[in-house]
């Protein structure tokens, strides 16, 4: 089982990335603006062994322990044009650590930032999910299609009604609608920006039609 996105109670998240994060669970438009602006890396992964090992000192001497989760890695959607081998992490969800399975079955979604050569480090605030656990917009969009939104804004609805304040704003109502962070709009819809600036949701694995881009009223 997958641990939580978001730990921010225990602290393992900063104040500033919370608010990020909350629209990271249900979109990778803003997840890939982090990647880019952060350093972090994308990838679809197997994970066929792990081990707990030493990882330095604290400052009091006392060992730093860590989780390495050895990986075959299946593609690279954003990071640098090599192998990833082995995925880091903190010992228990206490410190932020993700627990992932190990038998090699199970393919994931998994972000984390670079750790050296053919490493990676990852907490409970990066964005990891079965693969399986992706619509087929979610996996096509991972290539291209949240890109397209990389200027606009996801807006949260609180409660109903509610409205977008700037028209590059898109208008998130899953969790209002369905008490749900993985809702319809999650699944099958990426927030992209159009050709007179304002933003708005297209639903569909096929890219955006030009009839689409070019219209004018959201």
């Amino acid at each position: 089982m997958v641990t939580r996105w978001i730990h921010s109670r225990s602290g393992c998240c900063r104040d500033w990335l919370v608010p990020v994060l909350l629209c990271l669970t249900l979109h990778c438009t803003l997840l890939l603006l982090l990647f880019i602006y952060l350093l972090f890396l994308v990838i679809r992964a197997k994970v066929v062994g792990g081990k707990e090992v030493d990882s330095g000192n604290d400052i009091y001497g006392n060992p730093i322990k860590r989780i390495q989760y050895e990986i075959k890695q299946l593609k690279m959607f954003k990071g640098p044009d090599k192998l990833i081998m082995a995925v880091f992490t903190a010992p228990s969800s206490a410190v932020c650590g993700v627990t992932l399975e190990t038998n090699g079955k199970k393919e994931y979604l998994i972000s984390g930032k670079a750790e050296g050569d053919e490493k990676m480090h990852v907490t409970l605030c990066d964005f990891i999910i079965p693969w399986d656990s992706l619509s087929a917009t979610q996996k096509k969009s991972l290539n291209q299609r949240y890109q397209m939104g990389c200027e606009c804004k996801i807006s949260r609805c609180p409660s109903i009604p509610c409205t977008i304040t700037a028209p590059d704003e898109c208008l998130w109502t899953d969790w209002v609608t369905e008490k749900s962070i993985n809702g319809r709009q999650a699944k099958h819809y990426a927030c992209v920006k159009r050709n007179d600036g304002s933003c708005a949701w297209y639903r569909g694995v096929a890219p955006p039609k030009k009839e689409f881009l070019d219209i004018e009223d959201p």
